[in-house]
C-alpha cells in the first residue's frame, strides 16, 4: 500500500514539473546533442558508460545539459547524487556533503557524485573545504559554468578535473526535441499536442541551442494556444511566447569578449551587417557602452589608420555623442561609427609601425641624439655645439630638405611602410618622393 502511495505521490508530483525537467533525458542514448561527447571512442562517454567517472568541470551555455550530464555520471555508477549551488552553500555545507559521503563510501562501498552548480563562483573557503574530498576520492567532483573556467575557476580545481566543453543545440536537434516533447504522453506532453512545422522551426531558431528555454517556450506557446481554442501551437502563439526572450550575454564572462571580439573582427572585415548584429546584441543585453565606442577608437588607429584618417575623427565622435546625450540617442551615433568602420579602407600601417619602432629603440637603446637636432633654447647651447649644421626645412621648396633625423646607430631603418590602400596610397605617393628628394632608398 506504502508503494502504491508513494508511486501517486511521485505521479502527481512529476506532472507539477515543468516540461523542460519532465523532459529530461533518463538515459545517456536520450541526451540531445553533444555527439562530441557521447560519440563511441569519446572521452566522456567512454568514462561515464564504464561506471568509473573521475572528477570534471562541464562548461557551456545555459541549456546545454550540464545538470542533466551530472545525474547520468551519478546513475551510470550507481553513486549517490548530491547538489550544491556555489551561490548558496557554504562550508558547512560542504563539509556536511563530505561527511554524507565518506560515512557512505564506508558503510555501502557506494561513490558520491557532488554536482557544483555555478562553479565559478566557488569562494576561496569552500574550494580549501571541498579539496581534500576531491583529491582523496570521497566525492567525484562534477562543476558546471557558463563562464570560461581558466577566467573563473580557481587553478587547484582546474588542475585536479577534466574539462569537458558543452555546445549549444543546433536548430534541427531543438526542433527534434520540441516534436518529442509535444507528443510523449508518457512525460505529458502539453496540449494541445501538435505543432505547426513553421511554429516549431521558428521556436528552435529563436531559442539560441537552449533546450530549457525552448521547452519552456514551448510550455507557455501551448497555454497560449489552448486558451486560443487553437488545434496546434502556431506561430502567433510562439512569438507571443518568444517575446520577453533575453539575449543571453554576461558582461563580465566569456560571452562578453566573445561578442566583442566577433564585433571588432567584423569591423576589421568589413562586414557592416555583422557588425550592427553584435553591436545590437551588445546593446540590448546591457553592455557597457563607452566599452563599445572606446574599441571602435582603438580600431580605428590599429586597422583604418591613414587609410581613412578621417575614421578616428568618427569614432571619437561617437564617444563625444554618447557623453553629452546618451543611451538611447547615441545609439544613432555608435551605429553610424560602426557602419562607418566597417565599410573604411583598411590599413594595419600604424600597427605594423609601433611594432617596428619598438623594435628599433629596444635595438638602439641609449642613442644619443644628433648634435644637430639637440636644444638650442638654452644659454651656452652653441658652445656645446648644439645646433649646429641644422638645416630649415622652411627655407627650402616645399619644406624638405636632406639631412638626418634618426640617430647614428639606427640611420637609414624604415619603420613605416605605407599600405596602397584608400587615402594612404596617396600618402604613400608623397613619402616616396619625400625619400627621393631626401636621398633615402626606394621603401620595399
Amino acid at each position: 500500500m506504502d508503494d502504491l502511495f508513494s508511486a501517486e505521490r511521485e505521479a502527481r508530483r512529476s506532472a507539477a514539473e515543468p516540461l523542460a525537467a519532465r523532459m529530461r533525458p533518463r538515459t545517456l542514448d536520450e541526451v540531445v546533442g553533444q555527439r562530441h561527447l557521447l560519440e563511441p571512442g569519446a572521452a566522456f562517454g567512454t568514462m561515464v558508460r564504464a561506471g568509473r567517472p573521475l572528477s570534471m568541470i562541464l562548461w557551456g551555455p545555459p541549456g546545454t545539459g550540464k545538470t542533466t550530464l551530472a545525474r547520468l555520471v551519478a546513475s551510470e555508477s550507481e553513486a549517490a547524487f548530491e547538489a550544491l549551488s556555489a551561490t548558496s552553500a557554504g562550508v558547512k555545507d560542504v563539509r556536511e556533503v563530505l561527511d554524507r559521503a565518506t560515512r557512505r563510501l564506508e558503510q555501502e562501498e557506494r561513490r558520491t557524485v557532488l554536482f557544483l552548480d555555478e562553479i565559478h563562483r566557488f569562494t576561496k573557503s569552500q574550494q580549501d573545504a571541498l579539496l581534500p574530498g576531491v583529491e582523496n576520492g570521497t566525492v567525484i567532483l562534477v562543476g558546471a559554468t557558463t563562464e570560461n573556467p581558466f577566467f573563473e575557476v580557481n587553478s587547484p580545481l582546474i588542475s585536479r578535473s577534466t574539462l569537458f566543453r558543452l555546445e549549444p543545440l543546433s536548430a534541427p536537434e531543438v526542433a527534434g526535441l520540441i516534436e518529442t516533447a509535444i507528443s510523449d504522453p508518457e512525460r505529458g506532453g502539453p496540449a494541445p499536442g501538435a505543432i505547426d512545422p513553421d511554429a516549431r522551426d521558428l521556436l528552435a531558431a529563436r531559442s539560441g541551442g537552449d533546450a530549457r528555454l525552448a521547452l519552456n517556450a514551448l510550455e507557455v506557446a501551448s497555454a497560449i494556444a489552448v486558451g486560443r481554442g487553437a488545434v496546434t501551437v502556431d506561430v502567433d502563439a510562439v512569438t507571443e511566447a518568444l517575446q520577453h526572450r533575453v539575449v543571453r550575454y554576461d558582461k563580465g564572462g566569456d560571452r562578453h569578449y566573445d561578442v566583442i571580439s566577433a564585433f571588432i573582427k567584423s569591423l576589421r572585415g568589413s562586414d557592416p551587417d555583422a557588425a550592427v548584429f553584435w553591436l545590437e546584441t551588445m546593446l540590448t543585453a546591457g553592455e557597457d557602452p563607452e566599452f563599445i565606442a572606446r574599441r571602435m577608437v582603438v580600431l580605428a588607429s590599429e586597422d583604418i589608420g591613414l587609410a581613412d584618417s578621417r575614421a578616428l575623427l568618427v569614432a571619437v565622435a561617437a564617444v563625444d555623442a554618447l557623453a553629452f546625450v546618451g543611451l538611447p540617442e547615441a545609439g544613432y551615433a555608435l551605429y553610424q561609427a560602426a557602419l562607418y568602420l566597417a565599410l573604411a579602407p583598411k590599413s594595419n600601417s600604424v600597427a605594423r609601425t609601433i611594432s617596428a619602432a619598438k623594435e628599433a629603440v629596444e635595438a638602439h637603446a641609449g642613442a644619443e641624439v644628433p648634435p644637430h637636432l639637440r636644444s638650442t633654447g638654452y644659454r651656452g647651447a652653441a658652445q656645446l655645439g648644439h645646433g649646429a649644421g641644422y638645416r630649415y626645412p622652411h627655407d627650402h621648396p616645399d619644406g624638405i630638405v636632406a639631412q638626418q633625423y634618426l640617430p647614428d646607430p639606427a640611420a637609414g631603418t624604415v619603420l613605416y611602410r605605407p599600405s596602397q590602400t584608400g587615402a594612404e596610397a596617396a600618402a604613400g605617393e608623397r613619402l616616396a618622393e619625400i625619400d627621393r628628394r631626401m636621398g633615402r632608398k626606394p621603401r620595399e
